[in-house]
């Protein structure tokens, strides 16, 4: 019964992310979805009797909706030797669906290929098994196994019409013939279980199965792609045509449809592993490729701030993926000035970090300026317009004099700087608009004089934006309170200290972190 609800399930989801053609399928398959999940349920409860009974010698049956009848264990253990083979089949067609679906789950992708080929290699499997000998001696006075047992023959080919589309061998015209068929099947399947089987409802789904086989076959062999899989795919269609063939003409030779299925699973198999074998690979090369360019913007990153009597300086960088679009620089470093620039691109990943590193070129082009934020600022911007692919970038600088104790700021678009003084923390903002994107933009300074012992924190909006389990931003007040905290520690603990505790805080880490810590200690 879970089988059943677990397909049904997993049918209307596919119907609620992929639309309205796949809402058509949901409505095909789903008529089959109670039709199996009873029989699964019945069937193993009647394969329990039956086990039994080969134990004891004789066995009675005695259901709801079966009569009481007499089979000697002779019998179950002649029907179960005639069906070995297909049993065995079944059962691991059964498996095989089971472990896609499963697949699937891992992947964390709704892939419609594993989908239906999940849904249609339980559902054939299981029909295998209601098929046979020994079903039908414990079941043939039942009527509702009648029905639902031939019903199913009408469901199975629904999941596979769909398998074949989604795996490229409907085009346009077969795809709609498709969809015409699976739910003429769907139907055919709602009729036979209300109204039990009828020989016209056999004809008219072998005509029209076999009718599109041939369609698919024609327009399948002059496409060059997925050769594997249309392959495994032909023969079994080859086989299922022989059947229907079979079937209309009322020849009386053993069914052999499963053999093809099972040359089609192979085909699957093969084509699955080459895959996960080419996505390891390709991933593989992906990695190396971004440990590459990690080495690459890390180089662009500056060394340790040189020692200075009068300024401490330390930065700690931690990028979301690979590679980030945060960037920090020293403009000038020295014992006497420091100019120090943090900016945050847009985005994340490698398109990000390509901006950054040509936010990197635009500052360099601006090193006359650096005793000038503003100006500075104006530079980067107009080196950065049109070049961004509408990507726009968030920076802030700050040019400080130790000689005459002063501090000028600005910044585009970006959080405050923080002033740690005294114990009491303030903020510093004189933002104009953000870079890349308006040529016009200008800037302005705000110039504030140093006292000893400040400490000034620059940072990206990735600290205060972090979310915790139940969504609470980390925010500026705790940014505050963490400023205050690590007053005591160096510049380069205090840094770490504060990236680790919104580390913490954060139940994942979803942007790049940058902090830039500046103590002014004039005295030492």
């Amino acid at each position: 019964m879970c089988a059943g609800a677990l397909f049904f399930f997993v049918a209307a989801f596919l119907a609620y992310h992929q639309g309205v053609w796949i809402s058509v399928e949901f409505v095909c398959f789903s008529v089959g979805s109670a039709i199996t999940a009873t029989l699964c349920f019945e069937q193993g409860k009647i394969l329990a009797s039956a086990f039994c009974a080969s134990m004891r010698g004789t066995f009675s049956i005695s259901l709801m909706h079966v009569p009481a009848f007499q089979m000697t264990g002779d019998q179950v253990l002649q029907a179960f030797y005639h069906d070995a083979l297909n049993l065995f089949l079944g059962a691991a067609i059964v498996a095989v669906g089971l472990v896609a679906a499963v697949f699937c789950v891992i992947r964390r992708k709704l892939d419609p290929v594993l989908i239906y080929f999940a849904l249609f290699a339980f559902l054939y499997g299981v029909r295998m098994w209601l098929a046979s000998n020994l079903m039908g001696l414990t079941m043939r006075d039942s009527l509702l196994y009648t029905r639902l047992s031939t019903a199913i023959n009408f469901v199975v080919p629904i999941p596979a019409l769909f398998f074949f589309k989604a795996a490229g061998l409907f085009r346009r015209q077969a795809r709609i013939a498709g969809y015409v068929v699976g739910i003429v099947l769907g139907c055919l399947s709602l009729a036979t279980a209300a109204f039990g089987p009828h020989r016209v409802f056999y004809q008219a789904a072998n005509i029209l199965i076999i009718t599109l086989m041939i369609f698919v076959v024609a327009r399948s062999i002059s496409q060059k792609n997925l050769v594997v899989i249309r392959r495994g795919g032909l023969i079994f269609i080859g086989f299922i045509l022989w059947e229907n063939i079979r079937s209309v003409l009322g020849l009386r030779f053993p069914n052999i449809e499963a053999i093809g299925f099972v040359a089609f699973l192979a085909a699957l198999g093969y084509v699955a592993a080459r895959q996960i074998l080419q996505r390891d690979q390709q991933l593989n090369e992906i990695q190396k490729e971004l440990e590459v360019a990690k080495r690459m913007q890390l180089s662009i990153l500056p060394a340790e701030f040189p020692n200075s009597g009068k300024l401490r300086v330390a930065a700690r960088y931690v990028p979301m993926n690979s590679v980030a679009g945060d960037f920090y620089d020293f403009i000038v470093a020295d014992d006497r000035q420091a100019g120090i620039l943090i900016a945050d691109v847009s985005g994340h990943g490698i398109p990000a970090a390509l901006i950054a590193s040509m936010v990197k070129l635009a500052a360099t082009s601006q090193r006359t300026n650096a005793a000038d934020p503003a100006r500075l600022l104006a530079g980067m911007n107009a080196a950065l317009c049109g070049n961004t692919k509408d990507q726009f970038v968030t920076a802030a600088y700050v040019h400080l004099d130790s000689t005459s104790g002063r501090l000028q700021y600005s910044a585009a678009g970006h959080p405050p700087m923080l002033l740690l003084r005294r114990g009491k923390v303030f903020e510093i903002a004189e933002n104009g608009l953000v870079l890349a994107i308006f040529g016009h933009a200008t800037y302005t300074n705000t110039v504030r004089q140093l006292e000893p012992g400040d400490r000034l924190l620059l940072y990206t909006d990735g600290l205060t934006e972090a979310q915790n389990a139940v969504g609470d931003s980390f925010g500026q007040d705790a940014l505050s309170a963490l400023l205050q905290q690590t007053a005591e520690l160096a510049p380069a603990a205090a840094s770490s200290q504060i990236v680790s505790s919104v580390q913490q805080w954060s139940a994942s880490q979803d942007d790049d972190l940058t902090v830039l810590i500046c103590d002014y200690i004039p005295d030492t």
